[in-house]
């Protein structure tokens, strides 16, 4: 009775942490779901921690310390076992004094210990500079996907913004559009107004109907990108807080506190310097090659000939010595021509590097230029959209008094949705040159973390 309450107690047991495991797997949950609020920062900490290609730029980082390591670690003695087996086939023959006789055995062993130390290794010195140089290589091109992540969540944020409050000026355009139509329609049935104005009302209402589904699945794409850029999945709604307009005011004040406008943190340059440090410890290595290297060497070997195969009759005969070799290199011509090589690669990259900045000097201006132009914009389309809606509501009073015309009014809702879309576009243009330039000049997206 003992054993079988023991048994049933083990099975109730493995069934509860059976039962457990399968439970904890079917209530994993994944990292975001349901809606997610989002402000540019937010946005942009999810993408650096979920994105992949910045998990794989620090991969290869690991990579480059790893080899580093390997390359340091030729430093340290190097120790093996090595053991061989020799079978004469046709034993030597000497001659002394006329007479002829066979020299050696038909079976020799041989095995042992063997440690070697480099003493002086020029080439693997130099060696260990180039992986430094490697590893801050790959460093800065992890910095650069960061970078361009930064920029790319940046400009898909501020795209679903744009958007939003497209379709949102569409969306009141139509609904004014249906109020218009509405009382027009009215009218007509009491004969105040012509078919003509009734007409015109609903031509009105129905253009702006393509247009808002049109901006509707402009959203809907918008979020699209942003969530792939961010690496959540498409089964969660965001949800962008504020729109356009909140970032009118830091527009200026972006404008008139810019900080200094240097290239020296661009990364394209620092890669390209680095590259150059690359080769220069290439070549460093090469003209190592003219030098000698210095070795010892220490061997602990067993030795044991013999004619026959009685190996407990065998004779095992243990010797040892220490070595201290030289290798003095006189002359290779491959040598001279690689050396060559790698001083013409050198001056190449220097001309893509002095190519490069002035290129990107250009385009630096480019930004500055384009957001000047877009201020002004800003400005002038704030102004413009004051403007237009005193003018939908000087039509809109003409037009209930009877001394306004519909085609007025449809004009002056027109001119006022035009305004308002223009006045998003400025901002947007003036928030995406922004955030090319930040990662032109190299400026690193510091996290709350």
């Amino acid at each position: 009775m003992m054993k079988k309450g023991n048994v049933m107690l083990a099975v109730g047991l493995f069934c509860l942490i059976a039962s457990a495991r399968m439970m904890a797997q079917t209530d994993v949950v994944p990292a975001y779901s349901g809606t997610l609020r989002l402000t540019l920062d937010r946005a942009i900490e999810i993408a650096l921690d979920e994105n992949p290609t910045i998990r794989i730029a620090e991969e290869d980082i690991r990579l480059k310390e790893m080899t580093k390591l390997e390359t340091t670690l030729g430093l340290l003695p190097e120790a093996n076992l090595s053991g061989s087996y020799q079978r004469t086939i046709e034993k030597q023959t000497m001659v002394m004094n006329n007479m002829q006789f066979k020299v050696g055995v038909n079976n020799m062993y041989s095995g042992g210990l063997s440690i070697s130390l480099p003493v002086f290794a020029p080439a693997l010195y130099k060696s260990m500079n180039l992986t430094r140089t490697d590893v801050e290589l790959a460093v800065e091109s992890a910095r650069a996907s960061k970078q361009d992540l930064v920029c790319q969540v940046t400009k898909a944020f501020y795209q679903l913004m744009l958007a939003q409050d497209s379709y949102e000026v569409l969306q009141k355009a139509l609904a004014q559009s249906e109020e218009n139509y509405r009382i027009v329609s009215a009218k007509y049935d009491e004969g105040r107004v012509s078919e003509y104005d009734k007409i015109s009302a609903e031509v009105q209402m129905r253009n702006l109907q393509p247009s808002v589904i049109s901006a509707r699945n402009a959203v809907d794409l918008s979020k699209l990108q942003l969530k792939v850029l961010m690496g959540v999945t498409a089964d969660v709604d965001i949800e962008v807080e504020g729109n356009l307009k909140d970032y009118e005011e830091g527009m200026y004040a972006t404008m008139i506190g810019s900080d200094s406008l240097s290239l020296r943190n661009n990364s394209s340059l620092l890669q390209l310097d680095l590259n150059s440090r690359l080769l220069k410890n290439t070549l460093d290595i090469q003209n190592q090659s003219f030098l000698p290297n210095v070795a010892l060497q220490f061997n602990y070997m067993y030795t044991c000939m013999a004619d026959n195969f009685d190996f407990q009759s065998y004779n095992w005969n243990p010797y040892a010595n220490v070595a201290l070799s030289v290798s003095i290199p006189l002359f290779k011509y491959s040598n001279f021509s690689t050396v060559k090589k790698t001083r013409v690669q050198m001056n190449q990259l220097q001309m893509n590097r002095d190519y490069a900045e002035r290129q990107l000097e250009m385009q630096k201006n480019t930004y500055l230029k384009n957001m000047t132009a877009c201020a002004e914009q800003v400005s002038s389309n704030k102004e413009a959209i004051i403007q237009a809606q005193k003018g939908r509501d000087i039509a809109q009073t003409l037009y209930d008094v009877g001394r306004g015309t519909v085609l007025e009014l449809n004009s002056a809702e027109v001119a006022l949705t035009q305004s308002e879309l223009t006045y998003s576009q400025s901002v947007y243009d003036w928030l995406t040159a922004k955030a090319d330039l930040d990662k032109l000049l190299g400026r690193d997206y510091i996290t709350e973390k």
